[in-house]
């Protein structure tokens, strides 16, 4: 028999321990040891199996709880956890003293709301699938730890990811398990009467999508994610929110405007019933609830008599968009005549035209409505997540800024980090001598305890590598047994790897740009790698590829078929069901980190960082956030096959490359041991990726960088657009239009360059440069008129150009000094750009006119 519904009972917790459910309900848990030791106390064995204090809650009997209600030293321990909570819950942290010392101009938001498609916590809330989920998760988490004012908010999924298995044959399966909001930490937001807070989003066809709120909290940080699954949708309309990342274009861009309009709708409500201070400033995780910056155009709107293009410069004042996707073909694209589908009737965004909106995600195509670039046009801030991504995004999204170069494009990069305090083992905090919340938060690697010695450090690896060693053989035999082996012929997995063997690990997602199989391009030579008799290695692998995305199924298909043979299965091995907990494991555990993407596909890839704060080396292709953070020092960089254009050539090349450093770099130093059975080589260059990276890949430096260079200048420009009945905003939609009118009457008239002193200039001589600008009916405050000086070859094109800002000298006359920068052919052009006090660049506009 089958149940016709699902509900969850809660567990009857006496009053005495009433502190104990908000201990559970707050997801600080994941990351705050005391708390998790707490619980453990209550029932070790549960606890380990559950990893889940809110399910334990609800799996103790119900004697014991009264056992423990009747404990002192418990309940002494229990108000102690709580008073500890409500601290870190209220007291000023980092955001609270930066804001205090603000200088004069300077300007922090009341609020920050961020979104996401997914948000990976924990895996006690399955609502992520991979790095752009835990990212948030731990984006969320560092705004919490530094108090920034934050508001999470994301849709809601009844199946969350997909759970995997593998078929006999290796293929992937993948399992949908139907997921109760009730039973996980989470609260419905509701209204005063008790009921459901709801939020409401217009459908064609006359029909409303209708969503009830959730909220988990993260530490400080409320997480709001938008449920459909609810009595009054129609059955199509409570899918919505099943699967992440499942279903057709029409699925997938009713989760996006669920995602953006609903979510914004769901911010504002929660803020009107709680309390919480409104939001100034939106932050966009990817492109996906982009369409969050129309409904915020629709509030406009409708709050005064302000003109789309008016309210669109108040909106985009206080919106920053982070791009994750590194080429054109990851990008959200949707048929134009679906946009217009859902828009076009007015009753979805009302005041906002359709055309509008369809010209906010224009492209080179007309059939398409590109989200990404609507994400651009509605944020006045934009940024890669690492300084190669922003390059690579610059080039990509050059189309949109014509006649500018490519660095000059307004797009910067924020490298992203990772949250320490969820990702380092305890015992490394333990040793190291930081704090349980994050050690090296605020320094350069010093606060590392410097009476620790080689021995202690490498005992703690050691100890580590045996956790993932009983963890690979426990996974790997359930595996086994769920491809339908019988546990009579599974013997041999208590004897796969080895706690004194080299440990590789790789596992992350299975898109085929991660080039999984790269390590199987020579089977011969990967096999006597595994199987060296002196050094030998063992490879643990791990990933998902997307359920509709065949080629990558085939490739950890590849996988399996080699590491299931008898030959090789001891030393190298896949396990399924890739997620958060397996991942700690392998973090923690393995000794090198190995990644090898196309190069520049991986647009910032996190799970080395996680690796690297706990001791393990890197072996990466120089992608991401390793083209930067390499020193030479602390891992090894992947020769690239630059310039070659055959891809399966540069996967030969790389291939051998990579075997080239395990057999004769990696494993050498590894097993060079001391009398002491140290490897001293290999613990010197642990030591200096603790100090050196340890501090930048924190997701706590990360959240300042945002903090400093986007959230406060946008809650600064915003403030002052709104000000006054939107006179800023006003004002620049003003500008803008007579900018439109006279920008194609605008033109350098003459330029002429002098050299004082000399007709043979050298470096360093003074040189005036003027020009004489025809305005049409601008004014000389209404642009800025730079030179651009620099190196020129065959095509006088410039290069390592300097730029200098040329004054107003009288009507259309413009006139700078420089002194010249470099020996040899120069050259030197005058350009004219749009200059107002609300851009936040004069590229902004994407307008500019060359002499």
């Amino acid at each position: 028999m089958k149940a016709v519904r699902r509900f969850t009972v809660h567990a009857r917790v006496p009053d005495e321990l009433t502190g104990l459910t908000e201990l559970a309900t707050n997801l600080r848990w994941t990351w705050h040891p005391p708390t998790r030791d707490l619980f453990a106390s209550m029932d070790d064995a549960l606890f380990r199996r559950v990893r889940d204090p809110l399910r334990m809650l609800t799996q103790l009997p119900p004697s014991r709880l009264d056992a423990l209600a009747n404990d002192a030293a418990f309940l002494a321990r229990t108000r102690a956890a709580s008073e500890e909570l409500r601290r870190y819950l209220t007291e000023p942290r980092w955001f609270q003293r930066r804001v205090e010392a603000a200088g004069d101009g300077e300007r922090f938001p009341r609020a920050v709301a961020y979104f996401s498609l997914e948000f990976g916590v924990h895996e006690a809330l399955p609502n992520y699938s991979g790095g752009l989920g835990v990212l948030a998760g731990d984006h969320l988490k560092a705004a919490s730890d530094l108090g920034v004012p934050m508001i999470g908010v994301g849709p809601l999924y009844r199946a969350g990811y997909f759970r995997q298995s593998l078929s006999l044959d290796g293929w992937q399966v993948e399992h949908y398990p139907v997921i109760e909001p009730s039973g996980l930490p989470l609260e419905l937001v509701t209204e005063p009467s008790g009921e459901p807070a709801h939020v409401r989003v217009a459908m064609p066809g006359g029909r409303e999508l209708v969503a009830q709120i959730w909220k988990a909290q993260v530490g400080r940080i409320p997480l709001l994610l938008l449920d459909t699954d609810v009595d009054g949708n129609d059955d199509d309309l409570r899918t919505v929110t099943d699967r992440l990342y499942g279903g057709d274009d029409d699925h997938r861009i009713r989760q996006e405007i669920l995602a953006g309009i609903g979510g914004m709708r769901a911010v504002r409500r929660y803020c009107e019933l709680t309390g919480h201070p409104q939001p100034e400033v939106f932050h966009t995780n990817e492109g996906h609830a982009g369409f969050l910056g129309l409904e915020r155009v629709r509030e406009v709107l409708d709050a005064g008599e302000l003109t789309f293009d008016e309210a669109l410069s108040a909106v985009r004042a206080g919106t920053v968009f982070t791009t994750h996707t590194p080429v054109p073909a990851g990008l959200d694209r949707f048929r134009a005549d679906l946009v217009r589908h859902y828009f076009g009737d007015g009753r979805l965004l009302p005041g906002v035209d359709v055309g509008r909106v369809l010209a906010l995600g224009a492209e080179a195509d007309p059939t398409r409505f590109n989200v990404a670039h609507m994400g651009l046009r509605l944020a006045q801030r934009a940024n890669g997540v690492s300084a190669l991504h922003g390059r690579v995004s610059r080039r990509m999204f050059s189309s949109l800024w014509p006649g500018f170069d490519t660095e000059e494009v307004p797009i910067s990069s924020v490298t992203n980090g990772v949250h320490g305090p969820t990702w380092v083992a305890r015992e490394m905090s333990a040793l190291l001598g930081g704090s349980d919340e994050e050690w090296g938060h605020d320094g350069d690697g010093s606060g590392i305890d410097p009476t620790v010695t080689d021995e202690q450090l490498w005992a703690l690896r050691r100890e580590l590598r045996g956790n993932l060693v009983e963890e690979v053989r426990r996974r790997a035999r359930e595996a086994w047994l769920q491809r339908g082996a019988s546990a009579l012929e599974l013997g041999w997995t208590d004897r796969i790897f080895d706690p004194d063997v080299l440990t590789v690990g790789f596992a992350r997602r299975v898109p085929t740009y991660k080039r999984l199989t790269l390590m199987l391009r020579d089977p011969d030579r990967l096999r006597a790698l595994l199987l060296d008799d002196e050094r030998p290695i063992q490879i643990v692998v791990a990933g998902k590829s997307h359920p509709a995305d065949e080629g990558g199924k085939a490739l950890i298909q590849q996988i399996v078929k080699f590491v299931d043979d008898p030959a090789v299965r001891e030393r190298m091995v896949f396990l399924p069901d890739y997620g958060m907990s397996m991942a700690r494991y392998l973090y923690r555990g393995c000794d090198v980190w190995l990644n090898n993407p196309t190069r520049p596909l991986e647009a910032c890839g996190t799970s080395g960082m996680k690796a690297a704060l706990n001791g393990c080396l890197n072996l990466s292709i120089r992608d991401g956030w390793w083209d930067e953070y390499y020193d030479g020092s602390n891992g090894w960089a992947i020769p690239t096959a630059d310039g070659v254009t055959d891809p399966l050539l540069r996967d030969d090349l790389e291939a051998a490359a990579l075997y080239d450093l395990l057999g004769q770099q990696v494993a050498p130093l590894f097993y060079d041991r001391d009398d002491h059975g140290v490897p001293r080589g290999w613990v010197s260059m642990i030591w200096h990726t603790l100090r050196t990276l340890g501090p930048r890949v924190q997701a706590s430096r990360m959240v300042r960088e945002y903090v400093e260079s986007y959230y406060g200048p946008a809650a600064t420009t915003v403030a002052e657009a709104v000000a006054d009945d939107y006179a800023g905003a006003r004002s620049l939609a003003a500008y803008r239009a007579r900018l439109d009118a006279c920008w194609p009457l605008l033109r350098v008239v003459s330029t002429e360059l002098t050299v004082d002193g000399s007709d043979t200039p050298v470096v360093g001589t003074p040189a005036r440069i003027t020009a004489r600008v025809d305005l049409a009916d601008l004014t000389e405050s209404d642009v800025e008129v730079q030179a651009v000086l620099g190196r020129v070859g065959d095509t006088d094109d410039l290069a390592d150009v300097v730029t200098v800002p040329l004054s107003p000298c009288g009507r259309g006359e413009f006139a700078g000094t420089l002194r010249l920068p470099f020996a040899g052919s120069l050259g030197y052009t005058v350009r004219v750009l749009p200059r107002h006090r609300l851009l936040a660049t004069p590229a902004e506009l994407g307008k500019v006119v060359l002499a």
